[in-house]
């Protein structure tokens, strides 16, 4: 019998063995590769860690993993705006096709303009602003009036970049008034002599005239030109090789949805978020601060988990849960040198918040001043509207004081107040009567 035994467990050691189930003592500390993490969460284990302990609460999720009506409210898309339409009919229509509240886009584009052009749904909506103001990428076709060596084309091409004055064409969106706006760089593609046409590249501050631009360029080559056609290569964090859909596919993805209750296609044409934050330095919040945060609170160094390599104050940062998911963009309020070395004070101050309240639950009012404080109201001896901690207990007479007796004190103090206002606001009244009188006798 003993050796049967002996057979069977040498048997399941093997099975185990061959599943791989068995993890072999090691000295070696095994390394986390989190180089192929989606979103937030990459190179997770190259952040600078400042302290490894919290409690996991049991909210949240993976923003990859949400529930579909909530992956939708945390969307956004990388569309290739067809020609003609504006861009606010486009957000339109994708809004009619969703079926969602609020949608918006980060940056306009013109009627005839094709490329990127991201449209955040419900809360991503909180992040137009921030990709509005993000650098932009073009690829532009210039008409020159006459011929022109390519020598010279691209010679013009490379002049016109750093600090540029414009002038907004005669019909555009905005005051016709001088702005200064940077071009980073401009190269040139292509150049038909024959047909006297340009293809460039350029890389440039968002709200840059590309159409002034190519005007500029017709003049530095002494033929004058205009802008033929053009197409947006990259908007902010998102490029035309990279997750790019076109109206039919969102069309055909809601469809198929509809039809099938197949939520692949929609998830491919819909990505959350964070993608477009993927560009900010990350600040690793606590899930116990996450609802303080959703509330306005500013993050303080005990809610701070993991931060990142060369953080500079008034820098702009994302708040972001163990999940991967975004909380919110914050304002840094200390370097990376100081968070390492500080054992209190803000991190950082809320910018926008992006996470619904509630997503997480409260805990704040757990502390041990706070749970004080409860004590003592619950004996009456501090009031449970009164700051602590604070020279309250002698202040406040709560022997038989009850919660009626409070509120009976409360509106008896508003009633004194008012009548104190309405006195001294009849006092004036009489004052200027007073003067007019004199006027009038005099």
């Amino acid at each position: 019998m003993g050796g049967d035994k002996k057979e069977k467990k040498s048997k399941k050691k093997d099975k185990a063995d061959e599943g791989g189930l068995v993890i072999a003592p090691s000295s070696v500390t095994p390394k986390l590769d989190t180089s192929g993490w989606p979103l937030l969460l990459k190179n997770y284990d190259k952040l600078n860690v400042r302290t490894a302990h919290y409690t996991p609460i049991p909210a949240g999720c993976s923003p990859l993993k949400r529930p579909l009506a909530e992956y939708l409210r945390y969307g956004c898309i990388n569309l290739d705006k067809p020609a003609n339409p504006s861009s606010h009919e486009v957000v339109a229509w994708i809004k009619r096709i969703l079926r969602v509240e609020k949608t918006g886009h980060s940056g306009t584009l013109d009627p005839k303009v094709t490329g990127c052009l991201i449209v955040c749904v419900d809360r991503a909506t909180r992040l137009v602003k921030s990709q509005q103001g993000a650098g932009k990428e073009y690829v532009a076709v210039l008409r020159l009036h006459g011929p022109c060596a390519e020598t010279k084309v691209k010679r013009a091409v490379e002049t016109l970049q750093g600090a540029l004055f414009q002038r907004p064409p005669l019909i555009s969106a905005v005051k016709r008034q001088l702005r200064i706006r940077t071009v980073y760089a401009s190269t040139l593609l292509e150049y038909d002599a024959e047909r006297h046409l340009a293809v460039f590249h350029v890389k440039c501050e968002a709200g840059t005239y590309i159409r002034t631009l190519c005007v500029h360029l017709g003049l530095l080559c002494g033929t004058g030109g205009h802008m033929q056609e053009l197409r947006r290569v990259r908007s902010g964090a998102m490029d035309e090789n990279r997750h790019l859909c076109t109206m039919h596919d969102v069309l055909d993805a809601q469809h198929h949805f509809d039809a099938t209750k197949d939520e692949s296609y929609l998830r491919r044409v819909v990505l959350p978020l964070e993608i477009l934050l993927t560009g900010f330095k990350r600040l690793v919040v606590k899930d116990s601060a996450v609802n303080a945060i959703c509330y306005g609170a500013k993050l303080m160094l005990p809610g701070l988990l993991r931060f990142a390599d060369d953080i500079d104050v008034n820098e702009e940062v994302v708040l972001m849960t163990t999940k991967g998911e975004a909380i919110a963009i914050g304002i840094a309020m200390m370097t990376t040198s100081v968070m390492a070395d500080c054992d209190h004070g803000a991190v950082a101050r809320v910018k926008r918040v992006i996470m619904e309240r509630d997503t997480y639950p409260r805990k704040w009012g757990l502390g041990p001043m706070a749970t004080k404080k409860k004590a003592l109201v619950a004996e009456g001896k501090v009031h449970k509207n009164a700051a602590y901690p604070a020279p309250l207990e002698a202040s406040y007479d709560a022997k038989d004081a009850t919660p009626a007796d409070d509120e009976a004190a409360r509106k008896a103090e508003k009633k004194a107040k008012k009548a104190k206002k309405k006195a001294l606001e009849g006092g004036e009244e009489k004052e200027k009567k007073k003067k007019k009188k004199k006027k009038s006798d005099d």
